[in-house]
């Protein structure tokens, strides 16, 4: 459809993927050599500069291959959230797919028992091993993307408050778009753009918990699962203030949250005229 189109051009627009004239800029033709979302390329780039670079190729991988949580079978799940919580990152999704990962990986480097192949481990913790095998590969083949583009790959840093940091903000460089407010308290998620009210997904690391995150970035919108926003990591108003082009923001349809943001823009920007004053 025409609109949907336009709507593709102006996010890419957004992602500083397109030059004045329509067509890929320097950084869209870098970005289009990742076979990825436009987002996620530009997640990807972003690390480059906040030197987060191995955790987001992993992000990348987890959220490109299937998804690695299993459906438990009928009266186990609660046993699968247990087992799911020991990969929990405070931080969020995003972060507890790391975590999932960095495990697997484990689990495969001591799988040389015939008593406990990765397989099992996989079984034991109602995880897909197929979809995790998948994912090795595509994060194998992102890193040869990264090496034949010359593009540094940082050393992991995973865990440390600088590292998270660097995440979130390679993850809202690509992802601002996604960004979703709980408006109630009670995890009715209402999304900047779409003006749509959306649940967290059974799989997120805070569903079913006290804890609901009020800002949040998420990875995809799923109308036909209830509503739902999968792959959820909280994040903060400043930080949206600061990585979101100003142009995409004057664009955002008025709403209680575009209010509570442009306070936080209001509260960041140089008070040149204060100062004025004072002198």
């Amino acid at each position: 459809a025409p609109e949907s189109l336009m709507q593709a051009l102006e996010d890419l627009d957004y992602l500083a993927a397109l030059d004045n004239d329509g067509n890929l800029s320097e950084f869209g033709i870098i970005m289009s050599e990742f076979p990825l979302d436009p987002q996620l390329s530009k997640s990807i780039l972003a690390s480059c500069e906040f030197e987060c670079v191995d955790e987001m190729l992993t992000i990348a991988a987890m959220v490109t291959a299937p998804n690695c949580f299993l459906h438990a079978p009928p009266g186990t799940e609660e046993i699968a959230l247990t087992c799911w919580r020991k990969f929990s990152h405070p931080a969020g999704d995003h972060f507890t797919l790391i975590n999932v990962f960095n495990a697997f990986k484990e689990a495969s480097a001591n799988s040389t028992s015939q008593y406990y192949s990765n397989e099992k481990w996989c079984r034991d913790y109602f995880l897909s091993c197929s979809a995790l095998r998948m994912a090795e590969i595509i994060r194998a083949e992102l890193v040869e993307i990264m090496k034949r583009i010359e593009l540094p790959i940082s050393e992991p840093d995973f865990g440390s408050k600088e590292n998270i940091l660097s995440i979130k903000k390679s993850l809202l460089s690509g992802y601002f778009m996604h960004i979703a407010r709980d408006v109630d308290g009670s995890g009715n998620y209402l999304m900047l753009t779409h003006r749509q009210v959306a649940q967290l997904h059974p799989f997120s690391s805070y569903y079913n918990t006290r804890r609901i995150p009020e800002w949040v970035l998420f990875h995809e919108f799923s109308i036909s699962e209830d509503n739902s926003i999968r792959v959820v990591s909280e994040i903060s108003p400043d930080l949206f203030v600061e990585l979101v082009p100003q142009y995409y923001f004057s664009n955002l349809p008025p709403s209680e949250s575009k209010d509570i943001l442009q306070e936080a823009i209001n509260h960041l920007s140089p008070v040149s005229t204060m100062k004025e004053e004072q002198k």
